[in-house]
């Protein structure tokens, strides 16, 4: 036998090895055995560790859509926004360097990625407030996927992705399909008409439209990043990859992108799809494609057509959702018949689905959105993360996979808000207590009644929000987005204000010398730094805490007076027409919330910021020949006239010519005199014919003037003839309105704005009189009134520094009784700053923030633990609690007396100060008499605190002018609270033999609550009258009248002759006292010893009593 060639055996053996490494290639590219080896091996060791503080490796991602959408991608800039606002990473992900290695390679980083995700909002114990998940309707299990629907997928999509034949097959690639799509491509740059198919599988688009920029693939390194990402994601488990396929199903369909549906905002995923773009349920409809395919179900068949038009408009969506649904409807068709010729499903199914129409986007009912009364603390919570993070929308937000701890106490909040919505009903209202006098009415409108309550809690962290609650079905919020008249809560901030200007005095003043205490202590207009001067002289080492108590008995007169501010005349009112001839120290005027006491309280105070002013620009009301007298009477004269001019402006700016003219010659009131001092100015160049048919037209009766006469007026009123003032005068029309009719008159065009630039040389001619040296009481007046102004500015910076939160007051001793404005949320910061012994805590009600979690970017953050600033003595703010439980304890609040327990049983002190706005405008004439009288709103509200943990607000609210149907006072928002604070009492102080209450964490160290001021208990008294407060137009003139119990009553008035600062609250308004009590005996007042003092109430008005010289 011959032997083989040798030549043929290498030849065999090469063919041999070919065949064998040929087969080992087609097994590899069947099994990806060697290769899953190699990815498992890696997959492992893409891990990470939470350590405590920063992390020392952590890689965030692009800007996919899904890392934009969760917050993946703004992290870093939402992580450095925190730490400026006060807030500390804990804990956050350490990546380990081979997944830093695969990120610097330009691959996404590898881990199991979520469906759903969204914002969560836990209360104080963990509670579930809020969540918002997207999306919302997804597959929890892959069992819980129709058979049909994977089939579907897989045969249109990703026919070999399930295979249990290979268990190690690498899902990112289909070697066929891609090796079809490289030769299609090859083929289209021949025949550009030439359609190329896909060759990515499911997992490789999954991470195309997840982390690829825009969700699109814009080059071949785009596409082999996508499918590196997905072939390592892929072995995170291990060599078996069949869980990770079947979960990449689920995803695919739980995440698929679907453009964008009206009233629904972006759709991602097949559950999500069907209800934004269908209205079908996606439970329904997943329950009906369980079953067993059948033509004859109809159902099903709409089912099918409906989930499958949704797989084909993902190449799409845009343009097959929402531009063009024939198309769509056209193409599924098309799919179900490949469907049927496949085998995937049965031809009938497939025919009977060609006949149904998809649905359109306007067959979704929507269901009602959610009240907005119900997440009023969620939301408001919400909108802080947002600012927080600087997200611009909600919407935005409610997608970030972000878990927020908040301080709210769930349990307290439902009570809370479930109360406050049961109060429309008038039974309810009833069991309350809450109708009677000076309360609701049973035919009071009940619904128009808006209630907001808040309540923190004092704890190492700061000032923690425990609830926040109201009635009102909309997304405003009263407590913190509106300016209200909130009445004598005023005082609480005078009272602060007028005490610790007294504690700079004594500061400043106890390092003088006795020559210059006495300097100080001569009489003077600053009567608050005068009686701290003269209290110095006679205890030269008195303590703090005794100086402000003396000054706590420093004795006003309640009596009627008019005063001279807000640039006109006003007058205030007591309730209690028995309080005008009382005089009363602070402690009882605070008790019963005395008004008097209080307007001539805030003109010590305004005259202790105009005496403070550098340089002491106060004196020059006494120096005639001051040069800064003109100054200051300039800017009047600018402010003033500016103001005519404004009104004028906005009274012509739409009448023609005619119609001007018309409009001031009417007001000659048939003089002939007073239109040809009109005409003649109006018209210059009129000739003597065309005037005397004028005034015979405007003036019948001059017909019977003889023409010498005519002449006379003619030559006598020339524009010439007088100046402007002049003119006014004796034309009784404002002179500015002449000029401002004049120029629209020849420029109708003219803006208020080119009007005042054109017009500063006429208004200073119109005020030439004012500069005239004889003029210095009228000068004095116009000086007082810009000294006013600004000692007001002043005083805003103090207040402002306490939490006020507008940006102007109304330059009035009425601010002292609510004419400026307030809001609940600003009185429950100065209530913080009060019960913290004058330190300044940060309002919180934010604890924790967790972004991505389980994530290679997880991060958990905290909020640092405040530091505070000291605002107040601590001492001050001791006195003020107790002038506020004096309110309670023997006061206007005194319903509320006990209504608090602490753990033993033993009654709690509570303090508050509370106010009523009844908010109207009015408009007054010559002599005071009332042109207009329009509703605007009515307040009742009470800030307060409980113990010495808890404090917050109450207000209730009835906006427009069905204001006018109520008659409450602060009594109802007390009476509320009495109601409500057994219901909280488990939540605050649970008592021995309540079951302990999941609440708020444990407050530092309380400061310290005094017992109130010793005083005889009053009743609270009935509110009858009303009082009013005006400033006439153009001569200021008081007027009369009495008011309720703790009734603020709206007092506006026209512009004053020196302009306010623009603000949108009332211009003055004049709140209420609370219930009066009967004046102390002096021996029941807190003994306190001193010198002689001057009157601290400049002069008291007639017949009222002198006032107390005895601190």
């Amino acid at each position: 036998m011959r032997k083989t060639p040798r030549r043929i055996l290498i030849a065999l053996a090469v063919l041999l090895l070919l065949i064998g490494l040929v087969g080992l290639i087609a097994w590899e590219l069947l099994s990806s055995a060697l290769e899953a080896k190699y990815l498992v091996r890696t997959a492992q060791k893409m891990t990470w560790q939470m350590q405590p503080g920063p992390s020392k490796r952590i890689r965030f991602p692009g800007d996919g859509p899904y890392d934009v959408r969760l917050g993946y991608h703004a992290l870093p800039d939402h992580l450095k926004r925190l730490e400026q606002a006060g807030w500390q990473i804990d804990q956050q992900a350490k990546i380990s360097v081979q997944m830093e290695r695969v990120d610097d390679l330009g691959l996404f980083l590898p881990y199991k990625e979520k469906d759903q995700a969204g914002l969560s909002l836990l209360d104080s114990e963990g509670r579930l407030l809020y969540q918002g998940k997207h999306p919302t309707r997804v597959y929890e299990r892959f069992d819980a996927i129709p058979a049909v629907l994977v089939d579907a997928l897989l045969y249109i999509e990703n026919r070999e992705l399930l295979t249990e034949q290979f268990p190690t097959r690498n899902p990112a690639v289909e070697w066929d399909r891609l090796a079809q799509a490289l030769l299609e491509k090859g083929i289209s740059l021949v025949d550009t008409n030439r359609n190329v198919p896909g060759g990515s599988t499911l997992p490789t688009q999954i991470e195309k439209y997840r982390h690829s920029p825009e969700g699109l693939t814009n080059s071949m390194v785009d596409k082999l990043r996508q499918m590196g990402s997905a072939s390592l994601r892929a072995y995170l488990d291990g060599p078996n990859t069949l869980p990770m396929r079947r979960r990449t199903v689920m995803a695919y369909l739980n995440t698929v992108p679907l453009a964008a549906a009206p009233r629904f905002g972006e759709v991602n995923g097949i559950g999500d799809g069907l209800w934004a773009w269908y209205g079908l349920d996606f439970a329904a409809t997943n329950r009906t494609l369980s079953g067993k395919p059948s033509a004859q179900n109809t159902d099903y068949a709409s089912a099918l057509k409906h989930v499958l038009s949704l797989i084909v408009a993902e190449r799409r969506p845009s343009y097959y959702l929402a531009a063009n649904r024939k198309a769509l409807d056209a193409s599924t068709d098309d799919h179900l018949d490949l469907l049927a010729n496949a085998g995937v499903i049965p031809r009938a199914l497939a025919n009977q689905a060609k006949q149904i129409e998809l649905r359109n986007t306007k067959q979704r009912i929507d269901p009602p959105p959610p009240r907005f009364v119900d997440q009023k603390a969620t939301n408001a919570q919400r909108i802080r993360v947002a600012r927080l993070l600087g997200e611009k929308r909600l919407y935005d937000l409610d997608r970030l996979d972000l878990k927020v701890s908040t301080t709210i106490n769930q349990p307290a909040q439902k009570i809370i808000s479930t109360y406050l919505q049961s109060l429309a009903n008038l039974d309810a209202a009833r069991a309350s207590g809450l109708v009677g006098h000076r309360l609701l009415q049973p035919e009071n409108p009940l619904k128009e009644v808006i209630y907001s309550f808040t309540l923190y809690e004092r704890t190492p962290l700061g000032n923690v929000l425990r609830v926040q609650a109201d009635n009102l079905n909309q997304p405003f919020d009263i407590n913190s987005q509106a300016r209200l008249d909130l009445g004598s809560t005023a005082k609480l901030r005078t009272l602060t204000t007028y005490l610790e200007i007294i504690a700079k005095r004594h500061a400043e003043y106890r390092t003088l010398t006795t020559a210059e205490l006495k300097k100080k202590a001569q009489p003077s207009r600053d009567v608050l730094s005068q009686w701290t001067a003269q209290r110095l002289l006679a205890y030269r080492d008195e303590a703090l805490a005794v100086t402000l108590e003396a000054a706590m008995a420093r004795r006003y007169s309640a009596a009627p007076e008019t005063f001279f501010t807000g640039g006109g005349q006003h007058t205030f009112s007591n309730f209690d027409e028995k309080d005008n001839s009382r005089v009363m120290d602070v402690w009882q005027a605070t008790r019963n919330s005395v008004n008097l006491v209080y307007v001539r309280m805030m003109r010590d105070i305004v005259r202790y910021y105009v005496s403070a002013t550098p340089g002491s620009i106060a004196h020059i009301l006494d120096d005639a020949g001051n040069p800064l007298r003109e100054s200051y009477l300039t800017r009047f004269v600018d402010q003033e006239s500016r103001v005519f001019v404004s009104r004028f402006y906005s009274k012509h700016k739409n009448q023609t010519a005619a119609q001007m003219a018309d409009n001031l010659y009417a007001r000659a009131r048939l003089n002939p005199r007073r239109f040809t001092t009109m005409y003649r100015y109006l018209e210059p160049q009129a000739s003597f014919d065309d005037y005397v048919a004028a005034l015979h037209k405007h003036v019948p009766a001059s017909a019977s003037l003889n023409r010498n006469t005519h002449i006379a007026m003619f030559d006598a009123h020339a524009t010439e003839a007088y100046n402007m003032a002049d003119r006014g005068y004796v034309s009784q029309i404002h002179p500015l309105e002449l000029w401002v009719v004049k120029t629209l008159r020849t420029a109708p065009k003219t803006s208020l704005k080119e009007l005042n630039a054109q017009g500063a040389d006429v208004r200073r001619e119109v005020y030439t009189w004012l500069f005239k040296t004889s003029r210095k009481n009228t000068q004095n007046i116009r000086i007082q009134s810009l000294l006013e102004v600004e000692a007001f500015d002043r005083l805003l910076v103090d207040w402002k520094r306490l939490g006020y939160p507008f940006d102007n007051l109304t330059p009035s001793y009425g601010t002292a009784i609510g004419s400026s404005g307030d809001r609940p949320a600003a009185l429950a910061e100065l209530m913080s700053i009060l019960v913290n012994d004058g330190v300044r805590k940060p309002m919180v009600s934010l604890t924790q923030l967790h972004f991505a979690a389980h994530t290679p970017f997880d991060t958990r953050l905290s909020i640092k633990p405040a530091k505070g600033e000291q605002m107040l003595p601590p001492v001050l703010t001791q006195v003020v609690r107790r002038a506020l439980a004096g309110v309670v304890q023997n006061g206007t609040a005194s319903r509320l007396a006990g209504a608090l327990k602490d753990a033993a049983g033993n009654p709690l002190t509570i303090g508050g100060k509370t106010g009523t706005g009844d908010h109207r405008f009015q408009r007054f004439g010559r002599g005071g008499q009332l042109l207009e009288s329009r509703v605007v709103n009515r307040t009742a509200t009470f800030a307060f605190y409980l113990g010495d943990r808890y404090f917050g607000t109450l207000t209730a609210l009835v906006p427009g002018e069905q204001a006018g149907q109520f008659v409450f006072t602060s009594s109802l928002t007390t009476q509320i609270l009495k109601t409500l604070l057994p219901k909280l009492q488990p939540y605050l102080y649970p008592l021995p033999t309540e079951p302990a209450q999941p609440g708020p964490a444990a407050a530092g160290k309380p400061a310290a609550v005094e017992a109130p001021a010793p005083s005889k208990p009053a009743q609270e008294a009935p509110d009858d009258t009303r009082s009013k407060v005006d400033i006439p137009e153009p001569e200021p003139a008081p007027t009369a009248g009495g008011f309720p119990e703790d009734l603020d009553a709206g007092i506006t008035a026209q512009p004053p002759a020196v302009p306010a600062p623009p603000t949108p609250a009332p211009a003055v308004r004049q709140p209420s006292p609370e219930p009066t009590t009967p004046p102390k005996p002096a021996a029941s007042r807190p003994a306190v010893t001193g010198p002689p003092v001057p009157e601290s109430s400049g002069t008291p008005a007639p017949n009222s009593p002198p006032v107390d010289s005895a601190p």
